[in-house]
């Protein structure tokens, strides 16, 4: 029965094992003197320990993941000389899998009986996947935050070098974001399903505010394959085009009336190949190379983040300009 005489609960071992069942409770028991560990049928389970043979803490070490090894022992060793309760979490190989593996009991020989260590086993592998998921988030939102305010620096710090005034810097410091803007809204992917652009269609909306009444065809002709660009290497592109596009207003082929912008892209072994041609502008020389903030920030952004190169030919009809990135990066 349940209820003794007093109000004490009277347990027997049917009702303790419908009771840790349902709590999912492994149950040990541990020979200080033999290193001998007995399992129930859970543990054993839980473990994937033989039944057939003796099992000792040694044997239960070989399951231990080898980076928690060396911590495992040198709790369980300290654990009689602890006073209170102890929890050590761990991890075990399990076939082909990796579980979590929390042991729990009483330091200070409470309970020993016959020399006879009791504790428990739980299996906490959901809740450390949980917990590994909300610190890869807070790492990654960490990142983002770091990278939005390396970003805004960056383009305030170009757009103060290649503007006069408070009025040009907050035009040109809005086109940059306004690119970006684009760019992301373009490769953010719809809930539950992967969206990435069209590398001809994102050039396409990053350089329609150069064209003629904002329409593609007028002044600027693309032509690019339909190759998919992923969210960063689309954002670093973006930030590329953008400037690209405003050296040509202020300098080069978008300057003039006349002046025309050509973009071409091709597969080259293992790279994509942007060719940037404008014509119709002002007389160029070698003289009026890249030089400045801008043309740094864009170097090592295709270098680093697209793992590619970027030249420039001032030919005297206008500036061609050659991009090669990664295919591989181009994805991403």
């Amino acid at each position: 029965m349940l209820w003794s005489g007093s109000s004490d609960l009277v347990w027997d071992a049917e009702r303790m094992r419908v009771a840790t069942d349902a709590a999912g409770v492994a149950l040990w028991s541990w020979n200080v003197d033999t290193d001998e560990i007995a399992l129930d049928e859970r543990a054993h389970a839980l473990w994937g320990a033989s039944r057939n043979r003796p099992v000792t803490f040694e044997t239960l070490s070989a399951r231990i993941h080898p980076e928690d090894l060396g911590r495992v022992k040198a709790a369980f060793t300290a654990t009689r000389g602890m006073i209170g309760a102890y929890e050590i979490d761990f991890r075990i190989l399990h076939h082909d899998s990796i579980r979590w593996i929390s042991a729990r009991g009483q330091s200070e020989d409470v309970g020993i009986v016959n020399r006879v260590m009791f504790g428990v086993f739980l299996d906490v592998t959901d809740r450390k996947q949980a917990e590994e998921t909300r610190e890869l988030l807070a790492g990654e939102m960490n990142h983002r935050i770091k990278n939005l305010f390396a970003l805004a620096s960056a383009l305030t710090s170009l757009a103060a070098r290649s503007t006069e005034t408070k009025a040009e810097m907050a035009d040109d410091l809005t086109g940059r974001l306004a690119a970006l803007g684009r760019a992301h809204s373009l490769v953010r992917p719809n809930p539950g399903q992967e969206n990435k652009a069209l590398l001809g269609e994102l050039l396409a909306v990053l350089l329609a505010p150069y064209d003629d009444q904002t329409t593609i065809g007028r002044r600027l002709h693309i032509s690019a394959p339909e190759r998919p660009v992923g969210e960063a290497s689309a954002t670093t592109l973006a930030l590329v085009v953008h400037e690209l596009a405003t050296n040509s207003v202020k300098y080069g082929a978008l300057s003039a009336a006349s002046g025309t912008l050509d973009v071409s892209c091709t597969d080259e072994g293992s790279d994509h190949v942007i060719l940037w041609t404008e014509r119709g502008g002002p007389a160029l020389n070698p003289s009026q190379g890249p030089k400045g903030f801008g043309s740094k920030l864009i170097s090592r952004s295709i270098s680093f983040q697209l793992e590619g190169s970027i030249t420039y030919d001032w030919l005297p009809q206008g500036a061609v300009v050659t991009l090669r990135i990664s295919k591989t990066c181009m994805t991403r």
